[in-house]
């Protein structure tokens, strides 16, 4: 079973709330508030969006590279952790 599958409703949600907050954005410009207001909703669907990319590119290291907490070498273990970590840091 494929991890998206797994987690099909979680990631469902995620989107579901993205678009949510595009819909925001799209209601904000239509309304013609202020740049600053705009940003910030910007801001937070860049976040979320992000925030989704690391979910499923963390997943898709455990499932289909190396999962750090089962794998027998602790070389290949440590390298995979520390991708996740790149991963994390690099998408907030």
């Amino acid at each position: 079973m494929s991890h998206t599958i797994k987690h099909k409703s979680k990631l469902i949600g995620r989107v579901r709330r993205i678009k949510g907050q595009i819909e925001a954005v799209e209601r904000a410009l239509e309304s013609e508030i202020g740049c600053a207001d705009v940003l910030m909703l910007v801001a937070s669907v860049k976040g979320a969006i992000s925030g989704l990319t690391t979910e499923l590119l963390e997943d898709h290291i455990r499932h289909h590279v190396v999962d750090p907490a089962h794998e027998k070498d602790p070389e290949k273990a440590k390298g995979a952790a520390d991708l996740i970590d790149v991963v994390r840091t690099y998408l907030k």
